[in-house]
């Protein structure tokens, strides 16, 4: 996972480095420079010779990467015009040297240097790419002037728009913009992804994000106390080492996910999770539901899901017995997930039953958020409790209909499942998985086309197939979502290449599951 800095924790990284390691500061910034050209030259068919490349420096240290960047671009063979925003004798430190080094080169071919440009000198026509070094990670309040028309300019150009460190206008530490700010296809970032780089909605402006390394010490980002991470492939990967078949694999050693899901209304639901189970490499799955949704739910499982029919009361519902059985039955499972299909109504207190005597890792979703709402149980290490609303069903638990409780996404999520000592999954354009311990991590998978009917059926089926695995394995609870979590975002991904956001369906995802999983492993 990677952890993502504050703008206060980024200077103390820096600070650190230069200070107790003896990097010094230009080193870094000529390490920064060397990032965002080899990145543009990625984009740019692996060279930058005879590319016309505009870049826009402010007067602080962004400026001086930004000068850095230039220079080293002119030496690979780029057409290059620097435009200070300001005066160089306005500078200081590392920015000052590397502006003047560009100040040096005024009279070279191919190599514009420009001070004081107001936004209408520049000519923003006619580029391969535009780099926007104009602020970096201290910004806290909103541009406004000459700096909103410069970042509007960049927003609205044509060419390959380049960030160095943050879009300009953004602040580091706001997931939200505080104000007018300009809008890139790439982001090259220093160290560690600051928050506007990743999360909505100021993640929209950054395009492409590449997080560099620029020379910083690993162990003092590790030591850095903020606890939101990004999870990675590498996450999911490791996970399907720790899980991988071995000659002597059978069912009982791949672990039994049992799902009490579906209804009469709901048979879909309670399919498309025991199907999703089964895809994630449980070896044994079983879908637990009324005696008169058996025969609907079983006509689309895939035939290796074992169905199970009990007895129900009048209202449709599983009774007392059954779920004296089903508590019994889970006693052999390896994980449990509750709640998919099973509608809500008054006569729900046997979810709060199966949950208070759960005897393995549990998930509850949908239906069985709803039955446990407000919430008010505890999870434990022994007996981990996943749960994974959306925001509705949150509030829900919250017992609120006030959705400014929840603007503060990570505050929120971090409160209960700290509170409650539960794994929450907070679903959203990116979910967040918030552990009892106070980290959040930020799923970076996924697309708009799976806000659609059946796809949190397909996530629940995923989360149990991937949690009864590690019940079996040891493996550790919270590790186990982020990297299920991660795998079926990228399910989710395949499906939109193939089909298409419109077109793609919650059946789609799980069966590009295998995709998702070559792609994981295909990045070792």
């Amino acid at each position: 996972m990677l952890k993502v800095l504050s703008a206060q924790e980024m200077r103390e990284v820096d600070r650190l480095t230069t200070e107790e390691y003896g990097i010094p500061s230009i080193v870094l910034m000529e390490n920064a420079a060397l990032a965002v050209f080899r990145a543009i030259r990625a984009r740019s068919d692996g060279s930058v010779r005879d590319r016309r490349v505009l870049v826009l420096c402010g007067r602080g240290n962004n400026g001086g990467d930004g000068a850095a960047l230039a220079r080293i671009l002119w030496k690979e063979g780029a057409d290059v015009s620097v435009f200070l925003i300001g005066k160089v004798g306005e500078t200081n430190g590392d920015a000052r040297l590397n502006l003047e080094r560009c100040v040096a080169l005024k009279g070279s071919k191919r190599f514009k240097f420009i001070e004081s440009a107001a936004p209408e000198a520049i000519d923003f026509t006619g580029h391969d790419c535009i780099v926007d070094a104009l602020f970096g990670t201290g910004l806290a309040r909103p541009i406004e002037g000459i700096w909103a028309e410069l970042a509007e300019k960049v927003a609205n150009s044509a060419a390959l728009r380049v960030a160095v460190d943050l879009p300009s206008g953004l602040a580091s530490d706001s997931a939200r913009p505080i104000g007018p700010h300009s809008v890139v296809d790439l982001t090259v970032t220093f160290t560690a992804p600051k928050l506007a780089n990743v999360f909505p909605p100021a993640i929209r402006a950054n395009g492409e994000l590449v997080s560099a390394d620029i020379g910083s010490p690993r162990e003092l980002i590790d030591n850095s106390p903020s606890k939101i991470f990004v999870s990675e492939a590498s996450d999911a990967r490791e996970w399907l080492k720790k899980t991988e078949f071995s000659s002597d694999s059978h069912k009982y050693k791949r672990g039994h996910a049992l799902l009490v899901v579906g209804s009469r209304d709901y048979a879909g639901a309670a399919a498309l999770a025991g199907n999703a189970a089964m895809r994630s490499g449980a070896g044994l799955v079983t879908v637990a539901t009324t005696r008169s949704a058996q025969a609907a739910i079983a006509s689309k499982m895939i035939e290796e899901v074992i169905t199970r029919g009990f007895d129900e009361n009048e209202s449709g519902r599983l009774s007392k017995t059954a779920i004296d059985e089903i508590e019994m039955l889970s006693q052999r499972a390896s994980a449990v997930a509750l709640g998919c299909g099973l509608g809500v109504g008054d006569d729900m207190a046997y979810v709060r039953s199966i949950v208070e005597n759960r005897r393995t890792p549990m998930i509850v979703d949908a239906g069985g958020l709803t039955a446990l709402s407000p919430f008010a149980l505890q999870g434990s290490a022994e007996l981990p409790l996943i749960l994974t609303p959306h925001d509705g069903e949150f509030l829900q638990m919250l017992g609120t209909a006030d959705k400014s409780v929840i603007e503060d996404r990570f505050g929120a999520a971090r409160s209960f499942a700290t509170e409650h000592n539960v794994i929450l999954l907070l679903k959203g354009e990116r979910v967040l998985i918030a552990a009892p311990d106070g980290r959040v991590v930020i799923n970076p998978t996924g697309n708009p086309g799976l806000g659609k009917a059946g796809n949190g059926d397909t996530l629940a089926g995923i989360l149990a197939g991937f949690v009864a695995q590690a019940a079996v394995f040891g493996i550790d609870i919270f590790e186990t979502v982020v990297a299920a979590v991660y795998v079926a975002g990228l399910a989710g991904d395949v499906a939109e290449e193939r089909f298409g956001k419109r077109a793609m369906t919650a059946s789609d995802v799980r069966d590009v599951l295998v995709d998702a999983y070559r792609k994981v492993e295909a990045n070792d």
